[in-house]
């Protein structure tokens, strides 16, 4: 477009009716051969940039930049070496010896590289130079190591370790570090996609700024439609298909899996240091444009989000709850299973209401976009009480959220129907668990849904609202 500008420009003065002066016709030579000078040059560096683009566009293969990257700052070298090390802990000296290290605790593992790696077989093997006999290790990049279950829809990546005359030639040259992770796992359910993938990603790769090629294996393209928003927020490179990868690829330093602090959680003390959930909420109100709403204003009628469940602890009196929550004062906006276009739409519906009230589950998960100040009512069906506490109830106190649990009594749970009220699945919930989780599992998680007593959790909505209106220092 510069070059065609230009040429019109050029033809546009000497169309222009000249004014001869005694100097008139050598000035117009200069011009014109001035101009002359000035095309070739800028021709002949507009093909030598068109001539790079395609070369370095041809270099990037299947894991190329998406439009409009060309040209951007690689990350390589010293830059790249300090920012890896800040994932590395007090092992950093062994990792400045020798460019590699690899981590474990009980939730994941993971492996990091400052040193150049070829990632082959769709990112299921990776080669990495190093002295002495080879050797190979595997890593399952999926931050849930303790769930057996969740780990064995994980394909292990090979780690191959040996000499450079052992290592495949480079098909593919990036000038951006790899990092490798699974989208297996218990992808499906929102909590698990937050607290096993996002959040572990948000924690591994927010610091390297966008230069970091992702590399999928147990690859669903659904899930990556999905968390397009947040992916591209933190990488401004093309997804890499696992299953569509061919040939050889080269990086210069690499990171196989994810770090994990806890559920649904961020400890600033913990690696990389410095990072809360308070962060990452408002990482996700950028990547998704979400405007929250400032749940102090008197001047507006409260919006309150109930989560809707249609199988198993769903509210058997829904309708009614509805009406006693809007003779209330509210503004009730009811989320349905699969009836939001996108994660964006329910982000932007989260982050106008001041109030999120729903039944143990997964859909409590996206109370990740409430406003800061904003309240949580969970409501605790018999026999997970633990459960409702662990992985609902502390994170808001972490996120700036309030918090309250409406814990159900036995006559409100379908179970007393089901069995009555002198079964041990009511008077003995211990003894139910002891026969192992998924005898638990099949009568609290998936066996009974609720008939709430209306009257008794409008008090517990009262005191979410005051919580809010009158927050305590």
């Amino acid at each position: 477009m510069g070059f065609c500008r230009l040429v019109r420009c050029l033809q546009r003065k000497m169309e222009k009716k000249p004014k001869w002066s005694p100097l008139g016709a050598t000035s117009a030579l200069f011009l014109l051969s001035a101009s002359l000078v000035l095309i070739v040059f800028f021709v002949s560096n507009y093909a030598l940039q068109l001539g790079s683009w395609m070369e370095f566009a041809n270099r990037r293969g299947e894991l190329g930049a998406k439009t409009g990257d060309v040209g951007r700052k690689e990350l390589q070298g010293e830059r790249l070496n300090y920012l890896l090390q800040r994932l590395v802990g007090d092992q950093l000296t062994e990792f400045k010896t020798e460019g590699f290290l690899y981590y474990a605790d009980e939730h994941t593992e993971l492996c990091i590289s400052s040193k150049p790696v070829r990632v082959d077989d769709g990112g299921l093997t990776v080669y990495i130079q190093s002295k002495g006999n080879r050797f190979t290790r595997t890593v399952r990049p999926y931050a849930r190591k303790e769930d057996g279950t969740a780990m064995d829809q994980v394909t292990p990546v090979k780690i191959v370790h040996g000499p450079a005359t052992d290592l495949p030639a480079c098909d593919f040259t990036h000038r951006v570090p790899a990092m490798v992770f699974s989208s297996g796992g218990f992808t499906g359910n929102a909590y698990h996609e937050f607290n096993e993938i996002i959040i572990p990603l948000f924690l591994t790769a927010l610091h390297l700024r966008s230069r970091v090629q992702f590399v999928i294996t147990d690859y669903k393209p659904w899930w990556v439609d999905k968390y397009r928003e947040i992916l591209s927020h933190m990488s401004d490179y093309a997804v890499g298909n696992s299953s569509g990868i061919s040939g050889v690829h080269c990086f210069p330093g690499a990171v196989i899996g994810l770090r994990y602090h806890d559920n649904l959680a961020i400890d600033s003390g913990k690696i990389p240091r410095g990072l809360s959930m308070v962060d990452f909420r408002r990482f996700l109100w950028d990547a998704y444009t979400v405007k929250p709403v400032n749940v102090h204003d008197t001047g507006k009628k409260p919006a309150l989000v109930l989560i809707s469940r249609n199988s198993t602890r769903r509210i058997l009196n829904e309708d009614g709850m509805v009406e006693m929550m809007e003779e209330m004062g509210f503004r009730v906006i009811v989320i349905r299973p699969g009836k939001m276009s996108s994660l964006k739409e329910l982000a932007g519906i989260i982050g106008s209401c001041s109030i999120m009230v729903g039944p143990h589950g997964a859909g409590l998960t996206h109370e990740l976009f409430l406003p800061d100040g904003a309240a949580v009512v969970q409501i605790v069906p018999l026999g997970l009480d633990w459960a409702s506490s662990t992985y609902y109830g502390d994170p808001p106190l972490r996120m700036g959220l309030k918090y309250r649990a409406y814990k159900i009594d036995p006559e409100e749970s379908s179970l007393a129907k089901t069995y009555g009220l002198d079964h041990p699945v009511i008077t003995d919930i211990a003894s139910v668990f002891a026969q192992g989780y998924y005898a638990a599992r099949a009568v609290y998680v998936d066996g009974q849904d609720m008939n709430i007593d209306l009257a008794r959790f409008r008090k517990t909505l009262a005191e979410a609202m005051q919580l809010i209106r009158h927050p305590q220092p």
